[in-house]
C-alpha cells in the first residue's frame, strides 16, 4: 500500500514543477507591486508628505487599469525574439528592471519625477502579466489551469511578503538604493525560469487575432460586471486601503506598520489562496462574499472607533481583522473574474474585467488620502462603510445571476 502511494504521489510532485515558472513571475508581479505602490507611499508618508500627495501615489497603479488598452497589441504583434507570447515576457521584465536600476539613483529626486519612474516601471509590469495570462491561455489546458491560477496567487502573496514586509520592514537599515536594487534583482532572477518553457511545443490553436472593434464590442458585452466590479474594487479601497496611513498617524513605527502590510496581509491572502476550494464547497461563492463583506464592515467600524480614541492596538486589531475577512473575498471575486472571461479571447476578456474596472475606481482611489485629511480618520471610515455595503449588495447580486444563468 505505501508503495502504492507513493506511486500515485510521484506524479502530483511532477506536476507542480512546471508551475514553477508562472510562480516565479508572480513572486515578481506581486514584489513589484507590492514595493511601489504599498511600500513607497509608506516610506514618503513617514518622511513627511503629506496625506494630498500620498494620494497621488496611486497613479502608481494606473497602467494595471489600462493594460486592456494593449493587451491586443501583444495578440497581434509577435517580437522577433524567443516565443509570441515569451518575446513580450522579456521584453516588458527587461523594461522593468532598467527603470527600478534607474530609479535606484533617484532617492532625492523630485516627487514628479520619481512618479513618471514607477509608473513607467507599473506599465512594464503589467505588460509581463497580460503577456503570462495569455501564455497560460493559449499552452496550458482547461483542466491545469486552476494550479496556474493558485500558483498565480501564492507567488503574488509571497512576492508581496518580499516587497513590502522584507524592504520596507528593513528599509531603515538598507536605504533607498540597497532596496530597489534588491527588487530589480528579484525581478531579473525571476525570469531565467520561464526561459527554458516549451512554448512552441506546447501551443495550441488559437483564433484570429482580436482587432480593437471587437475588443470595445467585449467591452460592451462585459459592462455589466465591469461596473459591479468597479463599485466594489472602490468602495473597498476607500474603507481599507488607507488603513496603513491611519497607522502611521497614529504613531504606529513605519517598521510595524510595514510587517503588516508586507508580512501579514500576503500571508492570509496565501492562506486564502490554498484553502480556497474547501471554503467555496463549504459556504458557496454568493455566502462567501457576504461573510466576508460583513467581516470587512465590521473592522472598518472599529477602524473608526480606534482612531477616535487614538488607539494604536485596536487599529492594528482592526486592520488584522480587515485582512482576514479580505482574505476571504479575494478568492470569489477573482474566480467570478475568470468566469466572466470565458470568452474567444479570455487573455482580453481578463483584462478589460480586472484592468476597467480597476480603473473606474482609480479617481477615489487618488482622492481617499485627501478625504480623509478633511474629514479626519474617525468621520472618514464611519463615512465609508455605506457605500461599501452598497457595492458589496451589487456585487453579490452580480454574482448572484451569474451562478443562476449557468444553472439553466
Amino acid at each position: 500500500m505505501t508503495q502504492a502511494l507513493a506511486t500515485r504521489g510521484a506524479p502530483s510532485l511532477a506536476s507542480l514543477r512546471p508551475l514553477a515558472p508562472f510562480f516565479c513571475l508572480y513572486v515578481t508581479f506581486g514584489a513589484t507591486l507590492g514595493f511601489l505602490s504599498g511600500g513607497a507611499p509608506l516610506i514618503l508618508r513617514a518622511r513627511g508628505l503629506n496625506l494630498a500627495e500620498v494620494g497621488l501615489l496611486q497613479l502608481i497603479n494606473l497602467p494595471v487599469g489600462l493594460t486592456f488598452l494593449w493587451a491586443a497589441l501583444l495578440d497581434r504583434v509577435r517580437l522577433p525574439f524567443l516565443g509570441r507570447r515569451l518575446g513580450w515576457i522579456v521584453a516588458a521584465q527587461g523594461m522593468t528592471v532598467g527603470l527600478l536600476a534607474v530609479m535606484s539613483l533617484g532617492e532625492h529626486w523630485p516627487l514628479g519625477a520619481l512618479l513618471a519612474l514607477a509608473v513607467a516601471t507599473c506599465a512594464g509590469i503589467a505588460t509581463m502579466d497580460i503577456a503570462l495570462e495569455a501564455l497560460v491561455v493559449e499552452t496550458v489546458p482547461p483542466e491545469r489551469r486552476a494550479f496556474v491560477a493558485s500558483a498565480k496567487l501564492c507567488g503574488a502573496s509571497l512576492g508581496g511578503i518580499l516587497g513590502v514586509g522584507v524592504l520596507v520592514g528593513s528599509y531603515d537599515l538598507l536605504g533607498w538604493r540597497a532596496a530597489v536594487l534588491a527588487c530589480a534583482a528579484l525581478d531579473a532572477l525571476c525570469l531565467l525560469p520561464i526561459l527554458a518553457y516549451p512554448e512552441a511545443r506546447l501551443q495550441r490553436p488559437g483564433g484570429a487575432p482580436e482587432s480593437r472593434s471587437g475588443s470595445l464590442a467585449r467591452l460592451r458585452a462585459l459592462a455589466g460586471p465591469i461596473a459591479a466590479l468597479g463599485a466594489y474594487f472602490a468602495a473597498a479601497y476607500l474603507l481599507a486601503g488607507p488603513n496603513t496611513l491611519a497607522l502611521l498617524d497614529l504613531g504606529v513605527p513605519l517598521s510595524r506598520v510595514g510587517a503588516l502590510t508586507g508580512t501579514v496581509l500576503p500571508a492570509v491572502n496565501l492562506v486564502m489562496a490554498l484553502v480556497a476550494g474547501g471554503l467555496a464547497a463549504r459556504f458557496g461563492t454568493v455566502r462567501l462574499v457576504v461573510l466576508g463583506g460583513a467581516g470587512v464592515l465590521a473592522a472598518g467600524g472599529l477602524m473608526a472607533a480606534a482612531c477616535a480614541a487614538r488607539s494604536q492596538e485596536l487599529a492594528v486589531a482592526a486592520t488584522v481583522l480587515n485582512f482576514v475577512f479580505g482574505g476571504f473575498l479575494g478568492v470569489p471575486v477573482f474566480n467570478m473574474i475568470y468566469r466572466w472571461a470565458q470568452g474567444p479571447r479570455p487573455a482580453t476578456d481578463y483584462a478589460l474585467l480586472f484592468g476597467a474596472a480597476f480603473f473606474a475606481a482609480m479617481p477615489l482611489r487618488v482622492a481617499a488620502p485627501a478625504l480623509a485629511a478633511c474629514a479626519g480618520w474617525p468621520g472618514y471610515f464611519a463615512a465609508a462603510m455605506p457605500p461599501y455595503a452598497a457595492a458589496l449588495a451589487w456585487l453579490a447580486l452580480r454574482i448572484a445571476r451569474t451562478l443562476r444563468d449557468d444553472r439553466r
